[in-house]
């Protein structure tokens, strides 16, 4: 049975801070899943040490009176839903990868925006340990983003890794195997029931995001109970099949937010102390550098992405691999050729140039240029039929190789600490905001090229497309004259050579 989805253009959050346009969610049909993959359990994980690590306790058997019991009270739920159940069934009808990520970035864009400073000129910082007080946790910039779409996607990968170990060695199949007088209102589909892959996506996804957005527990709980009653009364999933699943992807979740505690982030923004230091060993090079245009002058921001733990590179690949070489200096003809053009654009920018440079803003209250990427990634995603399990796999290589490629870009970014246009020429006048942080490489070009390079990789038919797509991404910041070529062109570079050790561990996973 088909089921349409309703697209919310805020993925069911009211989001009151969405003062700019988010694309809306495609309108999605609920399918049979292109592939079983049987021996998706015997896949490489991501960060788990095995399929195996939590354990899954074998289900009860389908001629047990403790089953047949479940069955009973699951033909009752199913019988005759109500309008509101039939809604739950209708929103979670999709590939529930899909749907988490839709409120990953739901939730980004919710918490994208930038405090005021005090009266003294000071700015506040959101903190981890105070998340409810002003300015609210998480400030939710691109790195913080990409960081959040890469453990959701990775984690649910693993989690789901070991779902289908379980799933093929307990074997219990869907409840209307065993009672066809079931009523079902979505697709039985041909792999085993329990533990349900829903549920353990609904365990994993609440746990990890309630972690990095703590405010929105509440809201979190409720997605992922919604998620899990909506298999009840669509007639696909009894109570036991939703149990294992919720227990399996809360424990992993737990593991993933291990990792993420210690994986540098929480320093990231850095603090006075850091952002003297970093400015005056940059002055004293004597060269033209990169400062805060805003008025009061706002920190640099996310100064010590760099040093994040990265996932398909290591920590010294960052600087002694993928560091790129410095850009034209100021002063130099190729430095100039680069500034007048951006002044060009800045006088003339046609109006398919402004559009495309407004199309890629991903500003403040967005879900970021890497949310943008993967809101173009899970229409193929969806229009390809994929499971959760593949649909997991093709998020967690993108966002990987994204975070990384952010990593990296950072790390020039901060190394070089090089001026923006509007440092060096007052004359320009931008289109888009300026961003508070130094311009050498350019992030939407690292985040795009990556994103495009892994998303060839799973659609070749595509890749194209996807090429052309983050070319534009990069030009709109020359477009909007907060980037000079060449931090475009480098950017791209940049990404696309990080991408492919994210596509490198894609075909040894035994996915592929």
């Amino acid at each position: 049975m088909n089921i349409r989805i309703i697209a919310l253009a805020c993925i069911v959050i009211a989001i009151a801070s969405c003062k700019k346009d988010i694309l809306p969610a495609p309108d999605f049909d609920a399918f049979a899943y292109s592939v079983e993959d049987a021996d998706g359990g015997n896949w490489k994980t991501v960060y788990l040490q095995s399929a195996t690590q939590i354990p899954v306790v074998a289900p009860a058997d389908p001629g047990s009176a403790e089953y047949l019991a479940e069955l009973a009270s699951l033909k009752s739920l199913s019988a005759n839903p109500t309008a509101e159940q039939m809604d739950a069934i209708s929103r979670w009808s999709t590939n529930g990868i899909i749907r988490w990520n839709e409120i990953a970035r739901g939730l980004v864009a919710k918490y994208f925006i930038f405090p005021k400073p005090n009266a003294d000129g000071t700015y506040p910082l959101p903190s981890g340990a105070k998340p409810d007080q002003y300015p609210l946790f998480p400030m939710s910039t691109p790195p913080y983003a990409v960081r959040a779409y890469a453990y959701l996607s990775a984690g649910s990968f693993d989690a789901l890794i070991a779902a289908w170990h379980y799933k093929y060695q307990y074997d219990r199949k869907a409840p209307s195997t065993y009672d066809a007088s079931i009523a079902t209102h979505l697709p039985v589909q041909n792999i085993p029931a329990y533990p349900s892959e829903d549920a353990v996506l609904a365990g994993f996804s609440r746990t990890l995001l309630t972690f990095m957005f703590p405010n929105e527990a509440a809201y979190l709980t409720k997605q992922a109970e919604d998620q899990k009653n909506s298999r009840m009364w669509a007639g696909v999933n009894v109570a036991s099949d939703l149990a294992a699943g919720d227990s399996l992807g809360r424990a992993i979740a737990n593991i993933f937010i291990g990792r993420a505690k210690g994986d540098g982030m929480g320093a990231v923004l850095g603090n006075p102390t850091v952002w003297d230091s970093i400015t005056a060993a940059q002055t004293a090079t004597g060269n033209p550098i990169w400062k805060s245009m805003e008025i009061p002058a706002r920190p640099m921001l996310a100064p010590n992405f760099g040093h994040v733990k990265p996932w398909t590179i290591t920590s010294s690949d960052v600087y002694n691999t993928y560091r790129l070489a410095p850009p034209p200096a100021v002063g130099t003809a190729d430095y100039q050729k680069a500034l007048d053009e951006v002044l060009h654009y800045s006088k003339s920018a046609s109006k398919a140039e402004k559009d495309i440079a407004f199309r890629w803003d991903d500003g403040t209250s967005t879900y970021t240029p890497p949310g943008h990427w993967n809101y173009i990634a899970e229409s193929y995603i969806h229009d390809a039929h994929l499971s959760p399990l593949r649909a997991a796999r093709v998020f967690t290589y993108l966002n990987m190789a994204m975070e990384d490629a952010g990593i990296c870009i950072w790390d020039s970014k901060y190394f070089y600490f090089f001026p923006r246009p509007t440092n060096i020429n007052p004359d320009i006048k931008t289109i888009l905001p300026i961003p508070n942080f130094p311009s050498y490489p350019s992030g939407h070009s690292g985040f795009s090229a990556a994103a495009a390079t892994v998303l060839g990789h799973f659609f070749p038919a595509s890749a194209g497309y996807f090429s052309e797509q983050a070319r534009e991404a990069a030009l709109s910041r020359l477009y909007g004259c907060i980037h000079y070529r060449f931090d475009c062109e480098d950017g791209l570079t940049l990404g696309q050579n990080v991408a492919q050790n994210a596509i490198n561990l894609a075909k040894a996973d035994g996915g592929e």
